[in-house]
């Protein structure tokens, strides 16, 4: 009986990680999922609505609306235009904003886990404080605010693989990552360029070919941290950086 019983939980296992995974493509259908216009939204907002999980609002002109404290778990807003919207405190949780564009958007203490935000533009953006452990990668965060975001993989609770902020070829050049919580995430080849580091935890994050010409790294932490062909030309701060003697990939890092 335990046997059939294991092999039950491992079917169980298996299928959430299948769907957690086509999540992070942006690739999962739901049949009955509503499709809402913005006059819809609109409407629903002004009438003090807020739950908006699992509706349908691809490529709908949003900008500007105010959805502050909205659960928009699972939302499907490919494509949408964000610009402006104020998004603090909402849960966005499984929705996907691929290709979205959120320039000027406040998603201040917004929850983004597993949310997709790949190749979304996100030029402007507040994001302080907000929990982002989703897939940005190819996202345009130029100019963003991330200070004191909460990017950090939670080693204490991975029953299914690591989940962690995923920024591989991220634009976050002239960034602000104060205080930003980056443990293991993964910036391979981000433009970190001009970006303001000081005090970001990037423990074993893999910044693989990441460019940080002139970022400020003052007291950063870096331990275990993969910086293969990364680019550290005119930082600031990098003698005051925690850990980077116990970096790896140093050797092959351009420094001048």
């Amino acid at each position: 009986m335990s046997r059939r019983h294991d092999a039950i939980d491992g079917r169980r296992v298996s299928v959430l990680v299948m769907i957690l995974a086509l999540l992070s493509y942006g690739s999962l259908v739901y049949p009955d999922t509503p499709t809402l216009t913005r006059d819809q939204v609109v409407a629903m907002l002004a009438d003090g609505q807020r739950d908006l999980s699992n509706v349908n609002l691809s490529g709908q002109d949003l900008s500007n609306l105010d959805f502050r404290g909205a659960n928009l778990f699972g939302a499907d807003l490919k494509q949408a235009n964000l610009t402006g919207a104020r998004l603090r405190g909402c849960k966005l949780d499984l929705a996907i904003l691929r290709g979205a564009d959120l320039s000027g958007a406040d998603l201040r203490d917004t929850s983004l886990f597993h949310t997709v935000l790949a190749e979304a533009t996100l030029r402007g953006s507040d994001l302080r404080g907000a929990r982002l452990m989703g897939n940005a990668r190819n996202a345009n965060l130029e100019g963003a605010n991330l200070a004191g975001v909460r990017a950090g993989a939670d080693m204490r609770n991975q029953p299914m693989g690591l989940v962690r902020a995923e920024l591989a070829q991220a634009v976050l050049r002239g960034a602000n990552l104060e205080d930003a919580d980056l443990a293991r995430a993964d910036l391979r080849f981000a433009d970190l360029s001009g970006a303001n580091l000081s005090r970001a935890n990037l423990t074993r994050a893999d910044l693989s070919g990441a460019d940080l010409t002139g970022a400020t790294l003052g007291d950063a932490v870096f331990f275990e941290a993969e910086v293969e062909n990364a680019v550290f030309r005119n930082v600031k701060g990098l003698p005051s950086v925690q850990g980077f003697d116990s970096v790896r990939g140093k050797s092959f890092a351009v420094f001048e």
